[in-house]
């Protein structure tokens, strides 16, 4: 009895595991996405460019 249960626990760990590998669909719209797309929702929304933004920023020390 105690090896079938830990054969499930293995079986569902497994199945975990594999569903669980890769990108979460869910936090695909929360991500930055491409310069281009950046760059474009900046100007709409009246923001400098993302290359001007980009070279505001303090050089390295």
């Amino acid at each position: 009895m105690a090896k079938d249960a830990e054969l499930r626990m293995a079986a569902i760990a497994a199945v975990m595991a594999v569903t669980q590998q890769g990108d979460d669909p869910g936090q695909v719209a929360r991500q930055a996405g491409a310069a281009w797309s950046q760059d474009h929702r900046r100007m709409l929304s009246g923001q400098s460019s993302l290359m001007h933004a980009r070279a505001r920023r303090s050089p390295w020390r």
